[in-house]
């Protein structure tokens, strides 16, 4: 399971986050695309949701607009 921390990548222009593999090392998860699915911790509760990006180029999480993504805690299979 890669969990972590949601932050914006202005070099690549996609969200991304740091997990600790199996071994205990730091690793990128490499940025999010249109479309994946991940688990999203909200109010103490993993809620699915899948991320897209509007026409004004903005990140946002499907049924849940206006809702900010920075220090969203992420998990992914």
């Amino acid at each position: 399971m890669k969990q972590g921390t949601l932050f914006y990548d202005r070099e690549s222009g996609r969200y991304n986050f740091f997990y600790t593999d199996g071994d205990g090392d730091r690793r990128d998860y490499g940025g999010i695309h249109c479309g994946e699915v991940f688990d999203f911790r909200l109010n103490g509760v993993w809620v699915p949701a899948r991320v897209e990006m509007g026409d004004d180029r903005k990140w946002y999480l499907v049924g849940m607009p206006g809702l900010e993504l920075d220090g969203l805690e992420v998990k992914a299979e």
